[in-house]
């Protein structure tokens, strides 16, 4: 038996704007990389495991492009920013060694993982997934795609400013995972596709937000990113 209609429509993801060009980028998943700058685990009360990366997943529906206003979210008061390079794939991977991975890769953008920072505490106490401080509305902010061809990560100053104050600096390098490594291994339990995700992981210097903060993003030779924090949900 087979249903031949939706009951009713559901929201869909954005379309990402792709510098230079008409279309735009459909999302199909939201992956992010945990504790990918050695600074921002330590920060944190954090140790890297450089036996193997780790990840945990957003919504596509909480994708938010840049320019607006979000909302501070519900169940917190302790809501934090983090900048991150944003690689979106562009070819089927699975598998994949580190030498091919680069094939995969569409393009790269500027992102916020906008993290609960008090619920991930406590699910950290608990043993328990993150899912709540991680996965909400609105959690998964993104600027224009940069085509490959135009930009390659290397030691590109990745950095965050709230209301014009510095809270966050580093630069790609400072990556515990490279790109490849990243798709490389994320390739070995997912078949990765076009439309695909991966948000890298963050610098030090993240920190709680209040309604009317302003954000501005940005990792060197790509589009910045602009948002605003709003009144709560």
């Amino acid at each position: 038996m087979s249903a031949s209609r939706p009951l009713f429509s559901v929201p869909s993801a954005p379309l990402i704007p792709i510098v230079g060009a008409e279309e735009g980028f459909p999302i199909h998943r939201i992956f992010c990389v945990g504790r990918n700058y050695a600074a921002h685990a330590a920060e944190l009360g954090n140790t890297v495991d450089r036996v193997a990366p780790f990840y945990f997943t957003k919504p596509p529906t909480g994708l938010v492009l840049d320019g607006g206003s979000i909302a501070y979210p519900p169940g917190t008061e302790d809501y934090h920013h983090e900048i991150e390079l944003v690689i979106a794939i562009g070819a089927p991977a699975f598998k994949v060694s580190v030498d091919d991975a680069m094939k995969a890769v569409f393009g790269y953008a500027v992102g916020l993982d906008m993290t609960r920072r008090d619920l991930q505490n406590a699910m950290k106490e608990k043993q328990r997934p993150w899912d709540i401080a991680k996965a909400f509305e609105e959690s998964a902010v993104i600027g224009p795609i940069t085509p490959a061809a135009d930009f390659a990560p290397a030691e590109q100053r990745i950095s965050l400013r709230v209301n014009d104050a510095l809270r966050q600096e580093g630069h790609l390098n400072e990556m515990v995972w490279s790109v490849p490594e990243m798709i490389s291994h994320l390739s070995r339990y997912y078949h990765l596709t076009p439309g695909d995700l991966i948000y890298t992981g963050t610098p030090s210097g993240v920190g709680a937000l209040q309604p009317g903060d302003r954000l501005v993003g940005a990792v060197d030779g790509l589009s910045p990113i602009t948002v605003t924090i709003g009144p709560a949900g």
